[in-house]
């Protein structure tokens, strides 16, 4: 077949264990270091120590063999390259001393209880100060060689205990100290300036964790400081500011462990997930990952190196790579992005069967409307870069949801659950090593409303709530009048009321002397008229005084009834013979039609009189030419009794038939008559306590007829006798 090869990116030179000669003898590199000859040093963790020469590529491995020549140990963690000497730091071996020209072991230093012995075996990290001093970093504290003893003193500036990790001199000649757990410690053996930074979990302008992997100075003289699992510290120049480089700002990991700066000012950072390309002007971040030919992404602690040439080396726990930066060539190819698929619950969309939603393949569609209960959306994409595909970065936003741009990298499936109903702009862009192209994918999608949230559902709610709003504003305004009115009726009562007490003592008093009178007639006929004048005018003032207070009593529920046996068609009778002279004095045709035997009923005779004397007063009163009563023999066990007061008066209108048994209320066409205006309505009272009807039945016969219906026997509840309160 045809293989496509692609220029587009940089190629890294690896170097790794393939069980030849001419092969690094480890995976896991550590230690990386140049002689005075231009050899590289290759220290390893699982396999010794490697020599490289760059300029033909022959390598050539150390291996402990057992003979005091041979390195101690395969484990190698600190290389120091000093004139012919090669200091070669071991994991709980000790230090070893090679003359680099003959390749052999031509010193050994282990751990001792001597003033000048080192205090443990494994040796972490070396440094050669500008001095020419040279420093040990081991697993419990800090070392200087004594040249002239041919020993080891402890630096003094490091308290005991210390796991020290990793060395460097800046340009103010301090010393740096990264350690394990306790920070980084700091001295100046010429100013005999010395301090501590340590991470303070309140103060941001802090190391970002206190477990240092590796320090770096750049050209600008700041201080970068690799962490584990805090990300990248950066330490200002004045040594007084820090900042912090983590994956919000586009690391892939916060594990760091080497950091190198080549010849345009960006820094390389290794990472447990890849190799970082960071430009520390602008913040740019360009990842690179095992997809752009790294060995792997895991590389290894405090393993770095940059040679005169700008050549940058870097150690892995499968290898070590090599490159020049100036050799990469960035990506200007941006490929194409595509909307591939669209599920709507969690259901593949198919022009065949959505033919409503989808009416050409989703490759070219541009707008999808979609119902309120299917909502819920995935959307599906690629772009078209068969040479890395890994390496390709996608970006969303989706307008009318999201505020900004979201990246993703290695899934290529987007979801939306119950979008709101609105419109929304889906829009998809891809990049490569930080290259992101114009071109920007769109999807429209419309969610509709439900029809209880369409512009018509609304129209109508707006028209309920203004309906509603009228309904109790006008039902407020009735409420306002009605308690107006009851106030105003309130008053009238409580008027009359206070009248009628005051008016009844003097009248009682005017009563006694006129019946006195009454028996002189006969010695004095001259005023026998004016006496029987006054007896009528004192009588009926007194009747309307008790009517009023009689409808106060009924009104506030203080008016109480017997209910005994009463004959109605006697009652009926003698109230029909006291409304006699009044009819015959107005020429009025007046009958009482009543049944052949004689009525009885359960009832409070006084109430009775009055409800008979205000419906006969009121049938006479108002009558022209005609008034009827007639009591209606009720039916063989009926249990109420009927009787109709039919005039000939005024016709009331029906709409007025429930307003004329109102307190104070008067037709217009009888607001002349004399009257209280409360008759009908203690009538109806009386009436109701009786647990009857009063009504005005409205005929076409051109009469006015009331119809009053009584219990003959009145319910369970009402054979209990009450006594009748004593009025004031």
């Amino acid at each position: 077949g045809i293989n496509y090869y692609s220029n587009q990116y940089a190629t890294f030179q690896k170097y790794f264990p393939d069980n030849s000669s001419n092969s690094i003898s480890g995976n896991v590199v550590r230690e990386i270091c140049k002689d005075q000859s231009g050899n590289l040093w290759i220290g390893t963790e699982d396999a010794g120590l490697n020599k490289l020469n760059p300029k033909t590529g022959a390598i050539r491995q150390f291996k402990p063999t057992g003979e005091s020549r041979s390195i101690a140990y395969t484990n190698i963690h600190g290389l120091l390259a000093t004139g012919n000497n090669l200091w070669i730091g071991t994991f709980e071996n000790g230090l070893d001393v090679m003359d680099i020209s003959t390749g052999k072991i031509k010193m050994h230093y282990a751990s001792g209880p001597g003033n000048k012995d080192l205090k443990s075996n494994f040796i972490v990290s070396l440094l050669q100060s500008k001095s020419g001093e040279i420093y040990a970093g081991t697993s419990n504290s800090l070392f200087k060689f004594d040249k002239q003893a041919n020993g080891f003193d402890k630096a003094a500036a490091i308290p005991p205990n210390v796991f020290i990790s990793c060395l460097l001199e800046d340009y103010t000649n301090t010393i740096w100290i990264g350690t394990h757990d306790r920070g980084i410690y700091y001295y100046n053996p010429f100013t005999k300036q010395k301090g501590n930074f340590e991470n303070e979990p309140s103060n941001k302008n802090s190391l970002s964790n206190n477990t240092i992997n590796a320090i770096y100075e750049d050209s600008k003289q700041n201080l970068w400081i690799s962490t584990e699992g805090g990300g990248l510290c950066k330490l200002s120049k004045d040594r007084k500011i820090f900042s912090i480089y983590t994956t919000q700002q586009g690391l892939p990991s916060n594990f760091v462990f080497k950091v190198l700066e080549d010849d345009k000012k960006n820094l390389w950072v290794t990472t447990s997930r890849g190799l970082v390309n960071l430009n520390p002007d602008n913040g740019t971040v360009i990842v690179y990952t095992k997809a752009n030919g790294l060995l792997n992404d895991q590389f290894n602690y405090n393993s770095g190196y940059k040679d005169e040439q700008g050549q940058m080396y870097f150690g892995s726990v499968k290898g070590m790579i090599s490159f020049h930066p100036a050799d990469f060539s960035k990506s200007i190819t941006v490929p194409p992005v595509f909307i591939t698929g669209v599920q709507i619950q969690n259901k593949e969309l198919d022009v065949n069967n959505d033919s409503t939603i989808l009416q050409k393949s989703i490759l070219y569609t541009d707008k999808i409307t979609l119902p309120y209960n299917r909502s819920s959306i995935s959307i599906d994409f690629a772009a078209l870069s068969y040479v890395s595909p890994e390496m390709t970065t996608y970006s969303y936003t989706m307008k009318g949801l999201d505020k900004g741009w979201t990246e993703i990298k290695p899934n290529r499936k987007i979801y939306f659950t119950n979008l709101s109903p609105g419109n929304y702009t889906f829009k998809l862009k891809a990049g490569v090593q930080g290259n992101w192209g114009k071109a920007e994918k769109q999807l429209i999608i419309k969610i509709l409303p439900p029809w209880w949230a369409t512009v018509w559902a609304y129209l109508v709610y707006t028209i309920i709530v203004i309906a509603l709003g009228f309904y109790l504003l006008r039902s407020y305004h009735i409420i306002t009048e009605d308690k107006k009115d009851k106030e105003i009726y309130e008053a009238k009562i409580d008027f009359f009321t206070n009248i009628a007490h005051e008016i009844r003592t003097p009248l009682t008093l005017i009563k006694g002397p006129v019946e006195n009178l009454l028996e002189k007639i006969e010695e004095v006929p001259e005023i026998k008229e004016d006496v029987i004048t006054m007896e009528r005018n004192t009588n009926r003032l007194i009747a309307l005084i008790t009517q009023i207070l009689d409808f106060r009593q009924t009104e506030t529920k203080g008016f109480s009834i017997d209910f005994l046996k009463v004959n109605i068609t006697e009652l009926l009778s003698e109230n029909f013979l006291n409304f006699s002279a009044l009819a015959k004095k107005k020429n009025l045709l007046y009958n009482l039609s009543l049944p052949p035997t004689d009525l009885y009923a359960f009832a409070d005779e006084e109430a009775l009189n009055k409800i008979f004397s205000n419906l006969f007063n009121n049938a006479v009163k108002y009558a022209h030419k005609i008034v009827t009563i007639r009591l209606l023999p009720p039916d063989i066990g009926a249990m109420n009794f009927t009787i109709e007061f039919e005039n000939d008066g005024a016709i009331i209108p029906a709409e007025m038939s429930e307003k004329i048994f109102e307190p104070f209320y008067r037709l217009k066409e009888t607001i002349k008559q004399q009257g209280t205006g409360i008759g009908l309505a203690l009538a109806k009272s009386l009436t109701e306590l009786h647990k009857g009807n009063l009504y005005l039945n409205n005929t076409s016969s051109g009469l006015n007829v009331f119809v009053l219906c009584l219990p003959i026997k009145p319910k369970l509840g009402n054979k209990i006798k009450l006594k009748r309160n004593q009025r004031s």
